[in-house]
């Protein structure tokens, strides 16, 4: 079984000719769509032009491969970030992939402008309806555009203003080594093995990581204070009102829900802090540290082989619906997943699209249980990215909360199917690690976003902050979801260093959002297995509605204040179930 990329399925190499014909093929489409509709307001007024146009809209995105090359080079980098040309390939094309953005970003702007009963007007009619969602989308966004020159300065500013500065932080990161056993290891490897350790090794491992992640703090310290500088002067320009804002929009996502979702697992951090308490017992501890908080109880269960996974996966997916094995069986076949954790290669896991392209999976897997469940979640994200393609191009992409609710789900299906293959007491271990996923999926994310909050109101107040006083916000706000059961020392706080989600402001609160509505559908198919075929239909959906309304659609309603109180609930019981079956241990 071939486990690294073939991005031979994007292009050859560095220099294949097809890259710059498919760059230029992408600048005439702009091009050409600029002279059909730069400078004329006709379609602006009229349904069936205004149709005519959208759909020539559309035909960029459906017949141009948009993301291939660009994607290609930050590919590359993430297999090895010591790539020079490839950086410097990366960053010519994302100049020149902006300057294309600039071309056609009047179209949105002159649709922002239409006046409001036209708006109105053009939402109900039906020769539009295909375009419907994409122009109530443009219409609730307007209100935050700029002039046409602006948005073009703002986006050719952002390139060494955050792309830049994100990319020195990674690319450092990917060289990081960490001594450990007599060797070296990667940073991306260190910090999944930590958990998988005894006490006392563990605590050692994760303090040398902590400290080499102090020692690169200056570093991220600038980069922070720059990009969230930077994101506030856009946000004041725009006049968004809160640091969050821009995501929520960009994302779809309704304040009311999210911020009732916030609310709601902030005011039940108690939760988490009853099963802290609890590990700490299981584990015969008086208390925890911060590289604990992730820990297994008593013995590890049996280490899960890549090709092990692989078949768990098959015979999962397979049983649900044969269409999700064959999407599967593809993408291993093609080698669209990348599997091991090696030295230059970018930590974590995602699964990144491609418009008109194949997709790509990252793994950094080390043969446990939690390296298989991360394979499910990914392989949700791509099952869902291959259900999505069912839809016109504008709605191709689906939201971000959409997305993690589809990963999760998946792991959930894969997490039953792998626990019946266990001993009573690997499901003892298994259940707690369970509840500790649900715990950082939903508690530890929430906590981020809390400091994310903070973070961003605190520079915009004081014009910056010190690595001190960011590592001192990270160890508060993580110590928050903790509870008094675990103790954090001071370099704990540099885990803001690694932690490249707070790059990608506000993302965060998605996988809390994802966790507990894929938890909704679960338990709804496991009371009756028909409800696949609502589970399908919110596959197919992609990006064709605000996810409050795809998933209301299949009976999920998050608008309601109870809904995330009740998934909270659940893993309260869970807990529960676990302080039982260990009464005894």
């Amino acid at each position: 079984m071939k486990t690294s990329w073939n991005l031979g399925l994007l292009y050859k190499n560095h220099n294949d000719p097809h890259i710059e014909k498919d760059v230029r093929s992408i600048e005439r489409a702009y091009e050409n769509f600029k002279r059909m509709y730069r400078g004329k307001t006709d379609y602006l007024k009229d349904e069936k032009k205004l149709f005519q146009a959208l759909s020539d809209y559309q035909n960029l995105f459906r017949n141009l491969p948009i993301t291939k090359t660009l994607n290609y080079f930050n590919y590359v980098l993430d297999l090895d970030s010591t790539d020079s040309v490839a950086r410097a390939k990366a960053t010519k094309f994302l100049e020149r992939f902006a300057k294309n953005e600039h071309n056609i970003v009047f179209f949105e702007l002159s649709l922002a402008k239409i006046p409001k009963n036209i708006q109105k007007k053009f939402l109900k009619s039906k020769t539009l309806a295909p375009f419907s969602y994409f122009l109530e989308m443009v219409f609730k966004r307007s209100q935050y555009d700029l002039s046409e020159p602006e948005e073009k300065i703002l986006g050719l500013k952002s390139i060494p203003a955050r792309e830049q500065w994100i990319s020195m932080t990674e690319k450092i990161l990917g060289k990081t080594m960490i001594d450990f056993a007599d060797k070296k290891i990667p940073l991306s490897e260190a910090t999944q093995r930590i958990f998988d350790l005894p006490t006392k090794e563990r605590r050692e491992l994760h303090k040398r990581t902590m400290e080499s992640l102090k020692g690169l703090s200056e570093i991220a310290e600038s980069e922070i204070n720059a990009i969230v500088t930077d994101k506030k002067i856009t946000d004041e320009l725009r006049g968004y009102k809160t640091p969050y804002d821009q995501t929520l929009i960009q994302y779809q996502n309704d304040t009311k829900s999210v911020g009732a979702l916030v609310k709601a697992v902030t005011d039940n951090f108690s939760i988490s802090h009853r099963f802290y308490k609890l590990k700490a017992k299981l584990l015969g501890l008086p208390s925890l540290e911060y590289s604990d908080r992730a820990v297994g109880i008593g013995k590890n269960i049996r280490p899960f082989n890549f090709k092990e996974a692989v078949s768990t996966l098959q015979n999962t997916f397979g049983a649900l619906d044969l269409r999700f094995k064959k999407i599967l069986d593809e993408y291993l076949e093609k080698r669209q997943i990348d599997v091991f954790p090696k030295e230059g290669k970018t930590g974590g896991a995602y699964c990144s699209s491609n418009m008109n392209a194949p997709t790509f999976v990252l793994l950094n897997y080390t043969d446990t249980w939690d390296s298989a469940m991360t394979f499910a979640h990914e392989m949700g994200h791509a099952i869902h990215t291959e259900f999505s393609k069912s839809q016109p191009a504008l709605y191709e992409n689906y939201s971000i909360s959409t997305a993690e609710t589809a990963s999760t789900l998946f792991e959930a299906f894969v997490f039953d199917a792998m626990f019946e293959t266990l001993s009573h007491e690997e499901k003892i271990v298994a259940l707690h690690k369970k509840i500790n996923d649900d715990i950082q999926t939903i508690f530890r994310q929430i906590a981020c976003f809390n400091f994310e909050v903070e973070l961003h109101n605190t520079i915009r107040e004081k014009g910056g902050m010190s690595k001190e006083e960011i590592a001192t916000l990270m160890n508060k706000h993580m110590g928050a979801y903790l509870g008094p059961t675990v103790s954090m020392h001071e370099r704990d706080g540099y885990s803001f260093v690694y932690w490249s989600h707070i790059r990608r402001f506000f993302y965060v609160y998605t996988y809390a959002f994802g966790q507990l509505v894929s938890k909704a559908l679960h338990e709804k198919y496991k009371e009756d297995p028909a409800y696949l075929k609502e589970i399908k239909k919110f596959l197919n959906a992609g990006g064709n509605d605000t996810p409050e309304r795809i998933f209301k659609s299949i009976g999920i309603d998050v608008t309601k204040p109870d809904f995330w109180k009740k998934g909270l609930k659940k893993i309260e019981e869970d807990i529960v179930t676990l302080e039982k079956l260990t009464q005894k241990r």
